[in-house]
């Protein structure tokens, strides 16, 4: 494996140390409180990415800025509703509950009939700019001193879940001249590419104007296949898509609806002709664009296999799937190869 392909920072404020800032910056009442408290995880992620940096040497490491919806950092509904009548009910009044209170109003306030289709990704960043501009300034001021101990740092910052172009070109504007900030903060250049997870249907059939203000794109294919089929994964395995596996009965004749599971299969029919789309619309406006495959399909056989035949340059995967993806990535050059002879 060379490099990281694909890191996630929301991880990085799920420790103990973190997510109390974290829910700060959440229930803030304005961008003054925000950023408060985005100051004080500030510290913590210039040492995050300092370390990935330093172990990776030099090698390339995507960096995907917040994805998921807010209310993922802050205690479930049901648990707050039941700390709040137990106080109540015990007569603690003042600062305590105060503050219980108000972590459920707006647990209330960030409640979503479909988080995965909500107020995630670069929606977050474009109404709350101040949180992707925490996290790039760690990203320069992490690069730029790991260069100065002597290690080469390329970083690469993904903006995820776009779906117009305007989203990416806004993003990465406001984005370009943090970092430029930084670097002229601490004299100091580094080489970097902004780029886009492809993960909208709607990106796959608008990326060439995407492409426009990204130098890679990245292949997000967990919720791609989600949004192609109109399936929450989890509902799906759990209702109805084993027994699609299985088969049904049509007219006492069981008869399966698909051969194999789409999240663990990539999808040629559907999903991979749109990625087809993407790749020959993104590289018509940039024949330079470098594309790569993330998430579950990255590590299976038949998967990398297509994304090979499609000229995807890299996949990324879990750690325990990387031999089976070098072998298969291999496997799949050699038979294209063969087939060019």
């Amino acid at each position: 494996a060379e490099g990281i392909g694909l890191c996630r920072t929301e991880h990085m404020f799920m420790a103990s140390d973190r997510l109390p800032a974290m829910k700060e910056m959440i229930i803030a009442s304005d961008v003054d409180e925000r950023k408060e408290a985005l100051a004080k995880l500030l510290p913590m992620q210039i040492e995050d990415f300092k370390g990935i940096f330093k172990a990776m040497k030099g090698l390339p490491v995507t960096v995907r800025l917040l994805d998921p919806p807010l209310h993922e950092f802050l205690p479930k509904h049901e648990h707050l509703v039941e700390e709040v009548a137990n106080m109540r009910a015990k007569g603690i009044k003042g600062a305590e509950l105060r503050e219980k209170e108000v972590m459920l109003q707006k647990v209330n306030e960030l409640k979503e009939s479909n988080p995965m289709l909500g107020f995630r990704g670069c929606r977050l960043g474009l109404i709350y700019p101040e949180i992707n501009t925490m996290q790039v300034e760690a990203i320069f001021t992490a690069a730029i001193e790991v260069k100065k101990e002597g290690i080469e740092v390329f970083p690469e910052i993904m903006i995820p879940l776009v779906g117009h172009p305007n989203e990416l070109k806004f993003a990465r504007q406001h984005l370009e001249t943090v970092a430029k900030g930084v670097m002229e903060k601490l004299k100091t250049q580094v080489e970097y590419k902004f780029g886009t997870m492809i993960e909208v249907p709607r990106a796959c059939v608008a990326a060439d104007l995407i492409a426009e203000h990204a130098e890679f794109f990245s292949f997000g294919t967990n919720d791609l296949t989600q949004m192609t089929f109109g399936y929450s994964r989890d509902d799906a395995e759990g209702k109805f898509l084993q027994k699609y596996l299985e088969g049904i009965s049509v007219d006492g004749t069981p008869q399966k609806v698909m051969e194999q599971n789409p999240f663990e299969v990539l999808d040629r029919d559907g999903v991979g002709k749109l990625m087809k789309i993407a790749v020959e619309g993104g590289r018509k406006t940039k024949p330079d664009l470098k594309l790569g495959i993330c998430g579950e399909h990255g590590g299976d056989p038949s998967s990398i296999a297509f994304a090979h035949e499609i000229g995807l340059a890299y996949v990324s995967c879990s750690p325990f799937r990387v031999p089976v993806a070098r072998l298969a990535a291999a496997q799949a050059t050699i038979a294209s190869t063969e087939r060019d002879k």
